[in-house]
Formats: structure tokens, C-alpha cells, sequence
């Protein structure tokens, strides 16, 4: 039997060490398909329960995984389900390749069925790479390219293949005029500054004397240079919410993060530092940052097109995180005046005894920073932790504490709803022998989660650890734009976007053969937790939690707090509630003692 081109293809992404391909079948892809079958399954084939489902599970595989995410979808509907979910890898800088169909080539250009032009509909978000394979002979070339461009430049590409023709005899490309060949190999050039530049960054980190460091996910592989920079320069280390998993939390130096869902210390270490050390982050939020006038800035980054537009530094370098900071440490001067650096640990001590009262606060019926709160020291060392877009990032940036070698993510730039699950089972795919824990709010889950339930369901008793924690936040509410509409705009509650139906999450789960949980008592919180991390299948515990319980930013402005009692003022549906909680939570900052009740 002939190989096909769709044959090729697979054995192609066998060479390139591909493990898993996402996706969900149609007839745009029937050729794929059929080769999939002969092949035995190899690469894997995951069925996601929507395209968009299938393109946030490569990009959590992706991100857990530090390799390359493949996903796949039909022509026409297929490809456009796609989109959201590989915006998200390219907002976040994550290599996902996308294999698409597309409507016969003798009927292309013929307003055929399910024709839609993809290189328009992905030019975008696939911008650094989108081809449409005509001929056979240009498959391996325009194959090998998109995978080398998504993983060089950390990107999204595309490749788009006729349905005809992925039924086609293969036939290699030939030592001929116009024809194109192809080879694999693929190294990972090291990007260093030379060494005037280098020399020039240190002058400024060494003339500062209250230096604050930002990280983010590009220093995820530098965390040993870090420490010893932070060390060297008696900094303070804040982390933007991408690099939650690149030091842990149990630094005292560490502030956590930073922005309106980051820490109070982050927040005031920008405030009264001198110098600004940003490595492999390019958070965006400028008010979070130092005054523009204050601090002198230093920055690292192997994106050239991501440097320098943040903050007016007076030194930017182009290179990896890693291999720069190990040429810039031999010529930074250790800081013989710790007195920041002491007042940092202080301010994150201090900090972590308030979010300690604030999660104690009683709330109708459970606060949801005691959910998060009593989760954090129960988590396994080398637990895979997701959290969705919403409130529940609130808890997740400020509560969870990371230690070992724990992984966390988002979305982080494109902040969508709905990766937090199928980001959670794509880890357990990467990692099947770590345990991975969603924590998702009930907008989300609505939206999508409960079926990526069914891929769990569907999947589960391969993994070696079959622990897949889903923690939902019942409230009733899609909560965090309802506080953006009190805190930005000063309105009240809009009841009809914002209040979502009943649905029995704990109930579904355990009808699909997992486990399920429903808590609506603070008291069970604690013991719901134990039963999940120890449960010997996918788990989701349903958390009955006061949509009341304000996310507090960890500098409210005053144009906030006139928004948001202008809302009160205006009739908020669950006024009362949000006044009572708004004031037992801000009360924590100022205690000296226990919690109030």
C-alpha cells in the first residue's frame, strides 16, 4: 500500500518526537484520520470535546511539558473553534502547532461547503508561520518549518492540508528546479550580551541600594542565577503571574505576585525601590511599576521585540535568561547594606499573617480565600496546579504558596475563560505520574469545564497517578466582572449578565464515574481537601462559596473606592453583604492579632 501524504505527516511528527496530538475528527480530516488508524494510534490521538478545548490542552501541554503542543481540527467550523485557544499559546509565548483541514483543492475558491479562507482566518494568530500544502512534494519543508518556528520563536503556527490531498500517493522532492527539501535538525542558539553591554548593566544594578527584581516565565530555567542575584543585590523578588512556579514561596524575599491580583509587599517594594531588575517578564500593568522618574531599570529578555516597553530602562539585553545572568553575576558587587532587603522580608511576613486573617473571616456560607488558604500547605511537592481566569486567579496569585517542584499556570495575557481544566488534564498527559489540581470558578465550568469532564472521565485510569483535583467555586456569579463593574464603572450588580443557573457540579462529576464533593459548611473545607488529594480517581469538591467576599487589589485607589461605594449607593442586589464583607476583609491589613469573627 502507498504511503499517503497524511502517513507521511505522522511519521514526520513521530521523527519530531511527538507524543500527543489534541483534536476532534471530521471529514476535513477523514485522510489524517485514516492514517492515524494504520499508524496504531502514533503519535496519540487525544479526543478533546470541542476544538477549543483541544487547543487549550496543547497549550497546557506545552507549558507543563516544555515541548511542543500539536493540535488538529477539521475545515471550515473545526479551524475557527480553534482560535481562542491558540491565542492563548501565542499571548503567552508557548509553541503549539495547529494541523488543520481544508475543502477539496479542485473545489476551492467555489463557495464550497465548509469553505472558509483559513490563511485570512488564521493570519494572525499564526502570523509568524501559515501555509497551505498543494502538492505532496511540499510537505516535509513547510511541515519541518512550522514546528522550528513555533518552538524557536515560541509561537503559533499553522498548517493547512486539503483533504484530497492528504489521500494522495507521498512523493518526496526532488534534486530539481523549484523544488524545495527539508531536514529536522533543530538547536537552540545561546543569546548572550556582550561583555560592554553586560558591563553597563552592572554599573547601574551595582549603584542602586534598594534594588527590586520581576520575574516571569522566561527566567523558569535561571533559577539558581535568580537567587543569586537577589542575593548579591539585597533585592526583593516579585513575580509576574506566569512566573508563580519560578521560585517558591517559602523565600522570604519572595513578595509574590504583583498587579491588581498581586501582593501588598510586591506592590510597595515597587514603590520605594531605586532600581528595577526585570528578568524574562514583559508584565504590561505600568501603575504596578515603579514612577517612571524613580528607579533606574534593568532588563533581560530573549525577545527582542519584547524589550524595553514597559518601563524606560537605561539598559536592555537581549539573551537567555539563564546564560546572561551568569555572565552578569561576576561583575555585580555584594551589597554590604541589607536594610531593604530586611524591610521586604518584613513587609512579606507581615503579609502572610494578614492573608492568614482574611482567609479565618466568616463569610455566607464559605469564604473562598479559605478554600485556597486551607488547599496551600496540603499540596503535594510536585503537585500541577491550574487555576482559570476570574476571581479564583485572585485566590489562586495570593494564597497558593509554591514550593518543590511544583508547577503552576494560566492564561496569562490573553486572560480567557475556560483553560484552567483542560490545562489540568493536558498536564496529565505530559505528567502522568504527578498529581494536577484545577481550580476553576463556576462561569468556567458552565462555559466549558464540565465537558472537559468527559475527557477526564474518558481518560483517567491510564494515568499512573490517577489524582485530578477540580475545585469549583459555586457562587452564583460571574464574580469578578461583577466586582470590575462596583470597583471601575460604579455600578451595581446587573443581575442578567451576572447571576448564573444551578448546576449540580459535585452530582455530574460522580454521575460520569469520578468522585464528587459538595461542601457548603467552612468546618468540611479542611477534610474535603484530604479526601480529594487522596482519592483514587479524578475528584471534583464543589465549594458553596460568598460571591461577597471582595478581591481586594493590594492598593485600592481612591477613584475605586468611590466606584465602588457609588454602586452600593446605586442598589447592588447583595449591597448588605458586600459592605460587611468589604470591611472584615480590609480589617486584616490593620489587626495586630487573631481574625475577626
Amino acid at each position: 500500500m502507498a504511503t499517503t501524504v497524511a502517513d507521511f505527516l505522522l511519521d514526520r511528527l513521530r521523527q519530531w518526537d511527538v507524543e500527543h496530538v489534541f483534536g476532534y475528527g471530521g471529514d476535513g480530516i477523514n485522510g489524517l484520520l485514516a492514517a492515524w488508524q494504520k499508524a496504531g494510534d502514533q503519535p496519540r490521538f487525544i479526543q478533546a470535546r470541542h476544538e477549543e478545548l483541544a487547543a487549550f490542552e496543547a497549550t497546557g501541554y506545552a507549558k507543563f511539558s516544555g515541548r511542543l503542543g500539536v493540535c488538529t481540527a477539521t475545515s471550515g467550523p473545526g479551524a475557527i473553534h480553534l482560535l481562542n485557544g491558540l491565542y492563548d499559546a501565542k499571548l503567552d509565548h508557548v509553541p503549539v502547532v495547529a494541523i488543520v483541514g481544508q475543502t477539496a483543492r479542485t473545489a476551492m475558491g467555489g463557495s464550497f461547503q465548509q469553505e472558509v479562507d483559513l490563511h485570512t482566518l488564521f493570519k494572525d494568530v499564526a502570523s509568524d508561520y501559515v501555509q497551505t500544502v498543494m502538492v505532496p512534494e511540499q510537505l516535509p519543508n513547510v511541515l519541518d518549518r512550522a514546528i522550528r518556528t513555533a518552538l524557536s520563536r515560541r509561537t503559533v503556527t499553522a498548517l493547512i492540508i486539503p483533504n484530497d490531498l492528504q489521500e494522495m500517493a507521498y512523493e518526496p522532492p526532488s534534486h530539481a528546479f523549484k523544488m524545495v527539501p527539508s531536514s529536522m535538525d533543530v538547536t537552540e542558539p545561546t543569546v548572550v550580551p556582550s561583555n560592554v553591554d553586560l558591563r553597563r548593566a552592572a554599573d547601574v544594578l551595582n549603584s542602586g541600594q534598594k534594588v527590586a527584581m520581576l520575574i516571569g516565565q522566561g527566567a523558569g530555567k535561571a533559577v539558581e542565577q535568580v537567587m543569586s542575584v537577589a542575593d548579591l543585590l539585597g533585592a526583593g523578588v516579585a513575580k509576574a503571574l506566569l512566573g508563580k512556579d519560578v521560585l517558591p514561596d517559602d523565600l522570604p524575599y519572595v513578595t509574590g505576585s504583583i498587579g491588581l491580583l498581586g501582593t501588598r509587599p510586591s506592590y510597595e517594594m515597587m514603590m520605594s525601590c531605586d532600581t528595577l531588575l526585570t528578568v524574562g517578564s514583559s508584565f504590561p500593568y505600568a501603575q504596578f511599576l515603579p514612577e517612571y522618574d524613580q528607579a533606574n531599570g534593568v532588563q533581560i529578555d530573549l525577545d527582542p521585540t519584547m524589550i524595553g516597553m514597559r518601563y524606560p530602562n537605561a539598559v536592555n539585553l537581549v539573551g537567555d535568561a539563564k546564560e546572561t545572568l551568569s555572565a552578569l553575576i561576576p561583575l555585580l558587587e555584594k551589597k554590604s547594606d541589607r536594610s531593604f532587603r530586611e524591610k521586604v522580608e518584613k513587609d512579606v511576613h507581615r503579609w502572610w499573617q494578614v492573608m492568614e486573617r482574611r482567609a479565618a473571616v466568616s463569610a455566607d456560607p464559605i469564604n473562598p480565600e479559605h478554600v485556597f488558604h486551607e488547599l496551600s500547605p496540603m499540596l503535594p511537592e510536585d503537585a500541577m496546579i491550574t487555576s482559570d481566569s476570574g476571581s479564583a486567579a485572585n485566590w489562586y496569585a495570593r494564597h497558593l504558596r509554591i514550593r518543590g517542584r511544583m508547577r503552576g499556570t494560566l492564561s496569562g495575557t490573553l486572560a480567557t475563560m475556560c483553560p484552567g481544566l483542560p490545562y489540568a488534564v493536558a498536564a496529565k498527559f505530559a505528567h502522568p505520574d504527578r498529581p494536577a489540581i484545577a481550580l476553576v470558578g463556576d462561569g468556567a465550568m458552565q462555559m466549558n469545564g464540565i465537558n472537559e469532564l468527559l475527557t477526564a472521565a474518558m481518560y483517567w485510569k491510564e494515568w499512573k497517578d490517577p489524582r485530578l483535583v477540580i475545585g469549583v467555586l459555586n457562587n452564583g456569579d460571574l464574580n469578578q466582572v461583577t466586582w470590575e463593574l462596583r470597583a471601575m464603572g460604579g455600578s451595581p450588580q446587573f443581575l442578567p449578565s451576572q447571576k448564573l443557573p444551578d448546576f449540580p457540579y459535585a452530582s455530574y462529576a460522580s454521575s460520569l464515574g469520578l468522585r464528587g464533593l459538595r461542601v457548603d459548611e467552612p468546618d468540611r473545607v479542611r477534610g474535603a481537601w484530604e479526601e480529594a488529594l487522596a482519592s483514587d480517581r479524578p475528584c471534583l469538591v464543589e465549594f458553596v462559596t460568598d460571591p461577597a467576599v471582595p478581591p481586594i487589589p493590594p492598593h485600592a485607589s481612591w477613584d475605586q473606592i468611590e466606584k465602588a461605594a457609588e454602586s452600593i449607593a446605586r442598589g447592588d442586589a447583595d449591597r448588605w453583604q458586600v459592605m460587611k464583607e468589604g470591611v472584615k476583609s480590609k480589617m486584616q491589613d490593620f489587626l495586630p492579632g487573631g481574625a475577626e469573627k
